[in-house]
C-alpha cells in the first residue's frame, strides 16, 4: 500500500513528500517538494529565491535519517518563514502591490516617513 503524501503549509511555504511528474505532485517518501509564495504576496529576484531554496536545502540536509512526518514539515516551514520575515525586513524582497490581498503579514512595510 503507497503512503499518503503528506503537507504541511503555512502562510508563504507549503511543503510536500513529493515530487513533481508531468506538472503533478506524485507521492515520493524520500523527497520534498517547496511552493514557495504560492499567493505572489511579495516580489522576488532570483538570488532571494536562490537563499530561501538554500535554506530549504539545508534544513532537510539536517534531517536525514529522520521521519518526514507532519512535525518536521512543519518545523521546516516555519523556519523558512523566518527566513522570508528577515529578506523583508532586510529590504531584499518587497510586497507585491498586485497581490490579491494585501494584509501585510509579515508586518507594515518601512517607510522613512512617520504615519
Amino acid at each position: 500500500m503507497e503512503k499518503m503524501l503528506l503537507k504541511t503549509t503555512t502562510r508563504h511555504v507549503r511543503i510536500f513528500t513529493a515530487e513533481v511528474v508531468n506538472k503533478n505532485l506524485k507521492f515520493h517518501p524520500n523527497k520534498l517538494t517547496l511552493d514557495l509564495d504560492p499567493d505572489n504576496e511579495f516580489i522576488w529576484d532570483e538570488d532571494s529565491i536562490k537563499k530561501i531554496n538554500q535554506k530549504f536545502t539545508e534544513l532537510v540536509d539536517e534531517r536525514v535519517g529522520k521521519n518526514l512526518d507532519d512535525y518536521e514539515l512543519r518545523k521546516i516551514g516555519s523556519e523558512l518563514e523566518g527566513s522570508i520575515k528577515f529578506l523583508l525586513q532586510n529590504g531584499l524582497i518587497s510586497y507585491n502591490p498586485d497581490c490579491r490581498v494585501m494584509n501585510y503579514s509579515m508586518g507594515l512595510p518601512k517607510t522613512n516617513k512617520v504615519l
